[in-house]
């Protein structure tokens, strides 16, 4: 596989990535920005990919804990040496599995948040690509969404946080499948821009928790020229938060 050594955060994070395939867009830096983890607590990447959301998160919070789940093995061993490259070994942890079939490295109701960038799309409603990595990636195989979220609720510990970034055009199939594990579920929407329909929502749910679903405000991504907004430009190049 060609890759290309690629950067994150204004050069804070380097990537290496395939050429060609699957590439890392600002998904997983808004999913990595969400996640409210405090010093001391581990987290769990599902589908980490390359690595970018666990890299982004493991640099603005120095002492967690971060495990990447990756089914793709060339994609896992490029996400573990990602994770060299950037001096992360100490808190940064790759490992090669299917989510169908629990790792024996992992144990369930370990962490104290999971995040994941499924793919977005339906294997009958889609025209998968001939690269395998990107098929792999944006599509669904044998694990559905409902599959991502019911490993999510095994994996996390109670009173933990799970956070998925998805298209919104699939809200309404996530918010079903998290309703029947989750509470406290906030939906958070990234406008394009003023008077733009969001293509893509966080959303977040705390498992053993009760309490009502929550639309915020959500993020607006450019301004009317085109320039991306202030608050955008403190996630994507200095790597600070999102507060949901």
């Amino acid at each position: 596989m060609n890759t290309t050594m690629d950067t994150l955060l204004n050069g804070k994070i380097l990537l290496e990535q395939p050429q060609e395939g699957y590439r890392v867009a600002i998904d997983p830096i808004f999913l990595a920005a969400s996640i409210p983890a405090l010093s001391g607590e581990t987290i769990l990447d599902i589908g980490t990919g390359a690595g970018a959301a666990l890299l982004c998160l493991a640099h603005r919070i120095t002492d967690v804990r971060v495990i990447g789940l990756e089914i793709q093995q060339e994609l896992g061993r490029l996400a573990g040496k990602n994770v060299r490259a950037n001096s992360m070994q100490d808190r940064c942890e790759i490992i090669i599995g299917n989510l169908l079939k629990l790792p024996p490295r992992l144990a369930a109701g370990s962490f104290h948040h999971v995040m994941a960038n499924p793919p977005y799309f339906e294997e009958k409603r889609s025209s998968p690509s001939k690269i395998n990595n990107k098929r792999l990636s944006n599509i669904e195989s044998e694990a559905t969404l409902s599959d991502w979220i019911n490993f999510a609720y095994l994996m996390v510990r109670p009173k933990g946080s799970v956070t998925f970034i998805y298209p919104a055009e699939r809200m309404d199939e996530l918010l079903a499948l998290m309703h029947q594990k989750f509470g406290e579920i906030i939906i958070y929407p990234l406008w394009p821009m003023p008077g733009r329909e969001a293509k893509r929502i966080i959303v977040r749910g705390r498992k053993n928790v009760q309490g009502p679903t929550r639309l915020l405000h959500g993020l607006v991504l450019h301004e009317p020229n085109g320039k991306i907004t202030l608050n955008v430009d403190t996630i994507l190049r200095q790597g600070l938060s999102l507060e949901l």
